[in-house]
């Protein structure tokens, strides 16, 4: 039995420190936007423990927005560094490794920061939540983490798993449409303040949000991914112009479309698990029954 080339071992110490350009460029974007995330959170909590309520010039709403739009920008990010190491035949195990440090930042720990820091403003008065908050925001983080430990291991080539299986799909909710979720619902609970103030109580929905995603996250429902769609992939006419509907909302009603679109595949993913789940126990026969 020949012994593996060490040149070709990914796990020796010149394998591992090979970079390539593109996609890692892609994740260093991603890092830096949840990074910035991180910082826009806290000067939007310094900005609302400030007494003129302003710092650096812009208001606490100004940065929790910048903040969602960095998370959003972290997505953009993300989903093109995958998808430059698999059209250059680059992909390694230290990207994937980069990868999911990166998106600990962007996905785990900006969210469950801004999420915290916004309850606690002093809009919503929500004072009580201070006591639990924190628990709500590492629940969150941790099931993010897991989550993409797990991917980690499911995706490593050495394992041979994912040759194994046909499925495409994610396992669990994925970490940058989690994020995504609690952005598009800051977004709009923000749009929601400035139309009438007293609508800042519809923001004790984001806890209990962020925990029914922190399950999914960890859970086995099927998600579907966007990695088989190329420039060769066919669709139907329906299913193109819904998309272009749906596209076109997002557009003009940006805060309403967007939150409409991420919870939407929140609970597709969910339906979807409950209907087969259903289908499956229909077509097992009864305990003790010949077939």
């Amino acid at each position: 039995m020949a012994l593996p080339d060490p040149r070709e071992d990914p796990y020796t110490v010149s394998q591992a420190s090979r970079i390539y350009f593109l996609p890692n460029l892609m994740t260093a974007g991603n890092l830096f936007c949840g990074f910035m995330s991180v910082i826009e959170c806290i000067q939007a909590r310094l900005s609302e423990t400030a007494l003129t309520g302003l710092y650096n010039g812009s208001t606490p709403a100004d940065h929790y927005r910048y903040a969602v739009y960095l998370i959003l920008g972290a997505a953009a990010f993300d989903a093109l560094d995958g998808r430059l190491a698999r059209y250059g035949g680059r992909e390694s195990l230290f990207g994937a490794e980069f990868d999911s440090l990166a998106d600990v930042v962007s996905f785990g720990i900006a969210p469950a920061l801004m999420m915290f820091f916004f309850i606690l403003s002093p809009t919503h008065g929500i004072t009580w939540f201070r006591n639990i908050g924190w628990f709500v925001g590492f629940i969150y983080l941790l099931c993010a983490a897991m989550r993409l430990a797990r991917f980690n291991v499911i995706t490593n080539p050495l394992l041979h798993r994912a040759a194994k299986d046909s499925n495409k799909d994610f396992v669990g909710l994925p970490v940058p449409a989690a994020a995504a979720t609690v952005a598009a619902t800051v977004l709009f609970l923000l749009q929601l303040a400035e139309a009438d103030k007293s609508l800042h109580r519809f923001a004790l929905l984001l806890p209990f949000l962020m925990l029914m995603i922190a399950l999914l996250m960890m859970s086995t429902v099927r998600y579907p991914s966007g990695k088989q769609l190329n420039m060769q992939t066919k669709t139907r006419l329906t299913t193109f112009v819904a998309i272009l509907v749906v596209g076109a909302l997002v557009v003009f009603y940006r805060e309403i479309g967007f939150l409409v679109l991420c919870l939407g595949y929140v609970l597709f993913g969910f339906i979807r698990h409950l209907r087969r789940r259903g289908h499956t126990s229909r077509t097992q026969p009864p305990i003790g029954t010949s077939v």
